[in-house]
Formats: C-alpha cells, structure tokens, sequence
C-alpha cells in the first residue's frame, strides 16, 4: 500500500495556493494547470513508490521465548538495508492487554547496512498470548510517500511466573554453595558429618577430630554441612484475598513468585520439596521429591492456575495434609490476613500443624498500605486515610502476634519483596537447624 507522505501535502498545498492566485486572472486555464499537475505528480508519486517497494527493508522479529510476568520483557528485531537510504516505522501487534514502553519504532539506515530494535513488554497475566503480524512503513527515496505493508510473524507466546528472577536467585545460590565464605559458614554451622580435612588457623578447635589427629601426626578437624533430604512443604492459597491487585499483579501472582523461589532454594540444598495450592480444597497436590526436575513440574503444574473469589479452607487443606504427609516438614502457608477475627480458622489450621510438623505462616502485605501509613496528611480525606491504614496494620500486627503466641514461625512482608524475604528467612531456618 502507497500513502503520502507530508512533502507530498505540502506540495499539493503549494499547487493549490499557486493554482488559486492564476485563477484571479484566469480560471479555465488555472483548473488545466492545475489538473495537468496532479496527474505529473501523482505519477511520480507512483514511481517512487515503487521503488521503495522494490527495495524494502527485510525485517524480522526474533524469536519470543517465555516471558516472565511483571518483569520488563525484550522483543527484538533485525533489519536489514540493501541498496538505498531508508528510513522505517515499525509497529508490531502485541497482546493489547500488556504495558509496552514504546508503541512504534523508528530507524533510518545506510546503504548496506543491519541493525537491531528493540521494546519491552510488560506482562501483568499469565497463560497463552498471541503475538500478530509485523505492520511496516518506509519512506522512499524522495520522501514523496510512505510504502505501506505487512509480515507475517504470528506466534503464540505463554506468560510464565517470574523466570528472570527465578535465574538470578539460581545463579546466587550457585555461588554462595561454591564460595569460600559459604564454605566456612557451613563448617562451623552444620551438623551432618561430611569429611575430614586438615586444620587451617582460626578453625574452631572443638572441631578437632583427635583421633584422626594422633593417627597423622598433625590437626584434622571433621567437617560439616547442612543436614539435606529434610522435607519442605508449600501451601499456597489462591482464595478471595489472593484475587487483590498489589503493585499490577494480583496478589496471587507474587504469592507464585515466592512459592517457586522457595521451591528452588529447598531443591538447591538438597531438600524434598511438595507444594498444593488451595481454595475449598486443595486443587493441585505435588508430593515432596528431590532434584531440579521436580521444579519444572511444579512450574508447568502451577502456571495455568489463576486465583478464585472462594473463601479458603485451612483447616481442611492442612488436615489432608497431615494424612498424606507423616514425616516431620516445614509447612510454608501462603497467604494473607485482615485481622485476628477474619484470621481465626488460619490460627486454628497453623495449630493443628503442631508440635510434629514446623508450620511457617506468610503474609503478604499491599505496600500502598505503608505508604499511606508512612504518608504526609495535609487535607482531611489523607488524615482519614492514613487512620484507616494504621488501623489495618495494628489490627493485622494483632493476628500475627497470635499466630507467634502459639509457635508459629510468621513472615509479614510487602508483597513485591516477598520471595527475597522468604528464602532469606527458609536459608536463617536451615542454619539455625529448626526443622
């Protein structure tokens, strides 16, 4: 498709303002410049046109793999120049529903010459999303019109939890388990025989296997790690509070987040780990395994999953559990609170845990609450608004403080720093040696 481009309009605007002062002194012959005009030009129109389509840009998007929600997705594209200058719009047809930060792109390149381009993608959903065909625009050789078409580039793209962040925490907990600070720690602090090796200075003596030393004539002390194979259990509810909006993903969504970096942490030391997700009952149930192969089934298992408008049942997802599981587990309780009234069936499930499992309760927190807590109040509505927020909290830090009361292990934190908090606090429980 050919459209004008604007030199062309001001072109014709000129005609049209030249043709208008002939016909004050002579209409007939104006009208005939006039048309003679148009037809020359819009011939040339049509052959610069078809230049530029003769000579288009070849342009291709680069294959989408899978996108992590709520993070800043690249899609990227070649181009390709071969003969003349050019300069190209490109508009791609993304899912409507995600933020983009740019919604045209635009280039211009040299004679024989490639270049890349790129936008991001915001995903605030999960599940299949299709990607539509490339819309490209090039402007010709002498600017006259803009040649108009389109490539086919569709595909169908699924929307994962937060991959991006699911490798950055794979990649440092690669790191601390080879470091040398790591290792040290985990000498002093484990509990399961691993090795013997000589002493090095400033070791704690009381690690000196004595025997070992008197066979070889100088000091070895026993070296130890984390106890491993213990079991770690997941609940993660998608009840009526987890269907809230927090920070552009719904509080489900980094309730997810958090439950697949925990899982990675667990697997990482070498841990059981199973997972269920409730609402009247619990609607998926993953038993504990080992190995990292059991984090893709948790991923492929979870990821359809979206949160209903149901009230939880924590005393009846906590009492299958306790049937199906006999050995003693960290039990990691997703979820959120309003108050200790609201929260009485949660405090009734978390007891029912003790004292044969180690019930853990997590909560995630709307940050915007904070805010207005923390907040100025220059006008009545904000005092207002700042009184019912610090009423929340209060009524909130008493339900939590229950759940304490009664030994159970309580993590508050705003629901976007929610997975750096929880695998923070499950590594603190594995050193501390709680489970």
């Amino acid at each position: 498709m050919i459209l004008p481009a604007k030199r062309s309009y001001f072109i014709l605007t000129i005609a049209l303002f030249v043709a208008v002062l002939l016909g004050l002194w002579n209409v007939s012959m104006s009208l005939l410049i006039l048309l003679l005009f148009d037809l020359t030009f819009l011939t040339v129109m049509i052959i610069d046109g078809r230049k530029v389509k003769k000579n288009r840009v070849i342009v291709t998007r680069h294959p989408l793999q899978k996108l992590s929600i709520g993070r800043e997705n690249q899609v990227s594209f070649s181009i390709t120049n071969q003969q003349q200058p050019a300069r190209v719009i490109i508009k791609d047809n993304y899912p409507q529903q995600f933020s983009v930060s740019a919604t045209l792109l635009e280039t211009r390149l040299t004679p024989q010459s490639q270049q890349d381009l790129q936008y991001s993608v915001y995903p605030n959903q999960r599940g299949e999303f299709q990607w539509g065909d490339i819309r490209i625009r090039q402007l010709s050789f002498w600017g006259l019109v803009w040649y108009d078409w389109q490539v086919s580039a569709r595909q169908t793209v699924v929307v994962y939890p937060d991959l991006m962040g699911l490798r950055s925490l794979l990649i440092r907990l690669s790191v601390e388990n080879t470091g040398t600070m790591n290792f040290r720690r985990r000498l002093f602090q484990g509990t399961e025989f691993s090795e013997l090796r000589e002493y090095v200075a400033g070791e704690d003596t009381r690690l000196i296997n004595w025997k070992a030393t008197a066979r070889r004539s100088h000091p070895i002390v026993n070296v130890l790690e984390e106890e491993r194979e213990q079991t770690l259990i997941i609940l993660l509810d998608r009840g009526r509070l987890m269907t809230a909006q927090v920070q552009g993903l719904k509080r489900f969504d980094w309730g997810l987040n958090s439950a697949l970096a925990l899982a990675l942490t667990g697997l990482n030391r070498g841990d059981c780990v199973g997972i269920g997700v409730f609402d009247r009952e619990i609607v998926t149930w993953m038993p504990p395994e080992r190995g990292q192969s059991q984090l893709s089934r948790i991923m492929e298992r979870l990821t359809p999953l979206q949160p209903v408008f149901l009230e939880p049942d924590y005393f009846g997802s906590v009492t299958r559990l306790v049937n199906q599981q006999h050995r003693r587990a960290l039990v990691v309780v997703i979820t959120d609170i309003i108050d200790n009234i609201a929260s009485a069936e949660l405090l009734t499930a978390m007891q029912r845990l003790t004292p044969r499992y180690l019930p853990f309760c997590v909560t995630l927190r709307d940050p915007q609450l904070d805010e207005i807590a923390q907040g100025s109040t220059e006008t009545f509505s904000e005092l207002y608004g700042r009184s019912v927020a610090l009423d929340l909290l209060s009524q909130r830090q008493v339900a939590l403080a229950q759940l304490q009361q009664k030994g159970i292990l309580v993590l508050d934190a705003p629901a976007n720093q929610i997975s750096e908090a929880l695998v923070a606090r499950y590594l603190d429980i594995k050193a501390r040696h709680l489970l």
